[in-house]
Order: C-alpha cells, then structure tokens, then sequence
C-alpha cells in the first residue's frame, strides 16, 4: 500500500512548474458542457414522448445509451493519452463531441436520437478521465485535492444545471437549440484550448503497448486490495447519487406538484456547492485526509435522502438537495485523487475509475426504477438507508488513507 502511495505522489510531477487553477478551470469547462449536454435530456422525456409519439419507456433509453457508451469509451482513451498525450486526446474528444451534438438537434426521429446519443457517448468519454490525468501528471498528491476539487465541482454543477436547464430553457428555445447551445459553447472552449495549448503540452508520455498490455494493466491494478476497495465504493456511491438524482424531478412533480420549470428551480441547488465549495473541500482533505472526510460525506448523502423522502416543506427539500450535492463533492473528487497514486500508468487507473463510475451510474437508475413502485419516497429511504451502512464500512475501509 505503501509503495502504491509513494508511486502516486512521484509521477504527480513534483519537478515541473504546477500550472494555474486557471488552465484547471478551462479544462474543466469541457467536462462541464459534457455532463450539462448528457443529463439536460431527463427533464424532458415526456415532451419528446409527445413529439415523437412514442412511449416514454421508448424515450427512456436515451439515458442509459448515453451513460453506458460514454462509460465503455473511457476504458480506451485514457490508457491512450498516456502513450499519445492527454491534450490530443482531449482535442480529438471534444472535436467530436461538438460535432455529433450539433447533429442530434437534428434528429427527426426517436431512434435517431438514441443512436446519436450513443455516439456522443462513445466521442466524449475522452475528456473527464483525461482530464483528471493531467492534473495527477501536473500536481503533487497533497496539493492534487483540490485541483479535483475544482474539476468535480465543474462537473457535479452541469450535471445539476443540465437538468434544470432542460427543463427551463425548452420552454424558451425548444429543445434542438440546447444542442446547438452546447455545440456553439464546445466551440468556445476548444479554440481556448487550441490557443493555449502549450500550457497544457508540458506533460511525459508512456508507451502505451499493445491492447493486451493494456488489459493486463487493468488486471495489474485490480490485484491491489486498496484498487479493489476504492473501486467498489466508487460504484456504490456513484449508483446511490445517481439512483437519486435521476428521480428527483419526478419526487418534486409527484410530492409537491411542481411543473417543469419549477421543478428545473428546485434542481438548481445540486450544483451549487461543489461549483463555489469544490476547491475547498478538496483543500480540507489534503490537510485533514481522505480517511475522514469520505465518511463524513457518505453519511452527509444518506441523511439528506433520509431526510427528503419525509417530504418537508418545499424549501427544505430544496436545501436537502444542494446537501445531497456536498456529499458527492466530498466523496468522489476524493476517490479520484486516490485512484490517481495506483500505478504509474495513471491513465490506465483512471478510465477504469470513469467505467467504474458511469456503470455505476446506470445501474442506481435502473435500480430504483425497478424499486419504484414501492412509492417515491419509500425508495429513497432505500436507497438512504444503504448509504448510512455504507457510511459505517467506509470508516474502516479508508481509515489508512491521507
């Protein structure tokens, strides 16, 4: 475990100058755009039923083709960017993103929205774990907190602001203008980038040998019984967030009778704390260590959900969401930094961190969905209720981490 950890905080490049929060920012940006274009479909499943006049369980495979898809990609290009580099990776991803998200405002059918949706998937799972790569290249393990910090926030905001703005903006834009929104802010970012691009190209490459080479890393890394346990909390946690926050829209329509706008101003409060809190709460973790800060955020996301299914007044549920939020950002950026010190091919652990976490993401929807005629709130005492023992596994399994 040791040698591990010693591993992780010698590649964290200690020798070279560390870069500005600011180029952390840009890159995060990109992630940002990607998860706002990935959850901003949810909101609107039944308006696209009734467009394309279709079954909403039709329409619902949109989000799971995106999730899985983008899951299975990052495998690939996270192991490449470490023999490639991370910023052509990063380039090729968000190239592609931009284009097939501009086509899908096109889609004149259903069928053609999910196959597209399963490009944009397959395209864009290069940026996140890339992403994440080059801050554990660029910065050492005990500053490496809260540049993830940072990025995390950038991405558990689009995440939440996705969801709302599809459900307030449809209403002003339609929903193909999203998309080309999306495009159009993709455009952005990449130009910055292609700018600036000798910032980012101040990085080491490694072989990255041959496809079996590459499995055999992915095995290498499971062998760790650290590997193993931080992976399998990394699922656990990103099924019990997104088995949540895939039905919130549905819990503020069923319990308090919101429409689609003000269910999207209920959601707003998800991304809240990890855009303005996220750099640092990952400041506090280098300082007090991982070991405490995780459980404190599992058990902070087990009461929250405990707590809204007993339906209090609306503004306390709105609260309890944006606390819901905090427990992921003191969670999973945490995850990340540790994954980051597992082996020298960090691009190898990484992707398999973003397969981890998008599997897990489809797995805690589809859950609760096959859960969810126990009613709405009894699912998410469910859900609420396996998280606080996981709170109480997590103390003992992380209790070595700093």
């Amino acid at each position: 475990m040791n040698t591990t950890k010693n591993i992780g905080q010698n590649i964290g490049s200690p020798d070279l100058q560390i870069p500005s929060f600011f180029l952390v920012a840009i890159l995060s940006l990109g992630t940002f755009i990607i998860f706002f274009q990935g959850f901003m479909v949810a909101p609107i499943l039944p308006q696209l039923s009734g467009l394309f006049h279709v079954t909403i369980q039709h329409v619902s495979f949109i989000e799971p083709a995106y999730l899985l898809s983008y899951g299975v990609s990052t495998l690939f290009y996270a192991p490449l960017s470490d023999g490639y580099g991370r910023f052509p990776v990063i380039v090729f991803s968000l190239s592609g993103f931009i284009v097939i998200t501009a086509l899908t405002g096109f889609a004149n059918s259903i069928d053609q929205l999910i196959f597209l949706r399963l490009l944009t998937g397959l395209i864009a799972g290069g940026v996140a774990p890339t992403t994440i790569g080059w801050i554990g290249d660029r910065f050492p393990y005990e500053k490496r907190g809260h540049a993830l910090g940072l990025f995390f926030g950038f991405m558990a905001a689009g995440t939440a602001f996705g969801s709302s703005a599809g459900a307030l903006l449809t209403a002003y834009v339609g929903w193909r203008s999203l998309f080309w929104i999306v495009a159009t802010l993709g455009i952005i970012i990449l130009v910055f980038l292609l700018f600036k691009r000798k910032k980012f190209l101040q990085q080491h490459h490694q072989n990255t040998g041959s496809f079996k080479n590459m499995i055999t890393a992915y095995f290498d890394i499971l062998k760790l019984p650290r590997a193993r346990r931080t992976y399998t909390f990394v699922l656990l946690n990103s099924m019990f967030h997104s088995g949540i926050f895939a039905w919130t829209g549905y819990f503020f329509f069923k319990n308090y009778q919101l429409d689609e706008k003000g269910v999207g101003l209920a959601l707003l409060g998800y991304g809240i704390p990890g855009l303005f809190l996220g750099p640092y709460l990952g400041k506090m973790a280098d300082r007090y260590g991982r070991n405490k800060i995780i459980p404190i955020g599992i058990t902070l996301g087990a009461l929250s959900v405990v707590l809204l299914s007993m339906q209090y007044p609306l503004m306390a549920s709105c609260l309890l969401v944006a606390t819901l939020s905090l427990a992921f950002d003191m969670t999973h950026p945490l995850f990340a930094a540790i994954i980051t010190t597992l082996s020298e091919r960090k691009g190898v652990a990484i992707g398999l961190f973003a397969f981890v976490m998008f599997m897990g993401y489809g797995l805690g929807s589809l859950i609760l969905s096959l859960i969810i005629n126990l009613g709405i709130n009894q699912s998410f005492q469910v859900f609420g209720f396996c998280a606080a023992a996981g709170a109480v596994i997590s103390v003992l399994t992380f209790k070595n981490e700093k």
